[in-house]
């Protein structure tokens, strides 16, 4: 920390340089305002400045006041007062000193000096860094927001199906309990091809914040460009972007990774293609039998997207019942945990629970059932991961 002092009483000079720098501070003290303007106008850094409010006089001094504080807008300053000129410490105080002593006649307030000092630089320091956080929240906020308005908001589907979906930020509990949003890496898409085919998926990128939720967005813009007679085939299609996504260092860096799921329902024949990568397979709730199951091992996933190039997919199928849901999620619904010692997810078995006792519910009620219940097993501690979930319902 480097200290600059201009002092009025040379006696004193150095018996306060050696209090200033007890943490071996670089102080440097002059008892000239001509002096100490030259130094505070040089290239110098300083950390504090320490002025008198009587130096030469009264009225000068608090003319240097400003002029050090226009030169030095973000230096904290500290100022040193007699006892009997308290009340000059007004016009100091709202004009932006940070911190102040009173000198009494024996010189004991030379043993704050240093604290009040430290202090003031902490304060600033503080507040400093409260301005960057706010300012990253900002831009956080704003990428997180780019991110929502990427998502389907209207889907529309074939007579005899419905799709509902929704996407929402993890959300954590800080000091104070104030809750903060956080950008992710979830996604899904949903819309219908021209011969009446629905095509879903939902992705989840590694890790949170801003890279994930950027890796998200450059996998959008990347298959709103292909055309849509690519998308038919499940496993090229996911080949194909994990091919593109292999290329992009906003992925892959620092080991990054997406996991994809996707799907071709045929609303004719009710056949549903999908392919895997990475990721878990859809669960299917059969509503009249109240059964729930998943419609493929954990061995139909293929590897994730963005580690290996020449990574194959698997094509798979499935025919949908009458009177089903396929339910497509992201981990952050089932890997939903309150805090405490013991560690206890959500899991398949708050899922299948929360389907079960939606059976006879509309779907949009069951999907505010799914949210809803996973939030309250955290304990209003909120879920620390971003979540998708993806219903599709064939009615008959």
């Amino acid at each position: 920390m480097k200290i600059l002092v201009g002092w009025d009483d040379p006696a004193q000079a150095e018996l306060l340089r050696l209090y200033l720098a007890v943490d071996d501070a670089g102080v440097v003290i002059t008892t000239s305002t001509q002096s100490l303007l030259t130094l505070v106008k040089s290239s110098q850094t300083w950390d504090c400045i320490v002025v008198t409010t009587a130096f030469p006089d009264h009225d000068a001094a608090f003319g240097i006041f400003e002029t050090i504080r226009d030169l030095r807008p973000n230096c904290p300053l500290v100022a040193a007062c007699h006892q009997s000129d308290v009340y000059r410490l007004a016009r100091y105080l709202t004009n932006g000193l940070r911190a102040y002593v009173i000198r009494d006649p024996a010189g004991d307030y030379m043993f704050l000096m240093h604290a009040v000092v430290v202090g003031a630089v902490q304060q600033v320091q503080a507040e400093h860094e409260r301005l960057i956080a706010e300012k990253l929240r900002r831009e956080v906020d704003s990428v997180r927001q780019l991110q929502e308005s990427i998502i389907p908001q209207q889907i529309n589907t074939p007579a005899g199906y419905g799709i509902v979906a929704r996407y929402e930020s993890s959300q954590i509990r800080v000091i104070g309990g104030q809750p903060v949003t956080m950008a992710g890496g979830d996604y899904y898409d949903a819309f219908t091809l021209p011969d009446d085919s629905m095509i879903f998926l939902v992705g989840d990128a590694s890790g949170h914040g801003m890279k994930a939720c950027m890796s998200i967005m450059t996998m959008h813009t990347l298959i709103r460009m292909i055309r849509y007679d690519e998308y038919r085939e499940p496993a090229h299609f996911v080949q194909f972007i994990n091919q593109q996504l292999c290329q992009q260092s906003v992925v892959s860096a620092e080991g990054g990774f997406i996991t994809l799921l996707y799907g071709v329902l045929n609303h004719k024949t009710h056949e549903l293609r999908w392919a895997s990568a990475g990721h878990q397979p859809p669960v299917l709730h059969q509503m009249e039998q109240n059964t729930v199951e998943t419609i493929a091992g954990d061995d139909a996933a293929g590897l994730p997207i963005g580690i290996y190039q020449d990574a194959e997919y698997e094509t798979h199928s499935y025919t949908i019942p009458p009177a089903s849901r396929l339910v497509l999620y992201t981990d952050g619904l089932t890997e939903a945990f309150p805090g405490g010692e013991v560690h206890s997810e959500f899991g398949m078995t708050g899922l299948v629970n929360t389907l079960r006792k939606n059976r006879t519910n509309p779907v949009a009620k069951c999907m505010q059932s799914l949210f809803d219940d996973s939030h309250a097993f955290t304990q209003g501690q909120g879920r620390h991961d971003d979540t998708s979930v993806l219903i599709v319902e064939r009615s008959c």
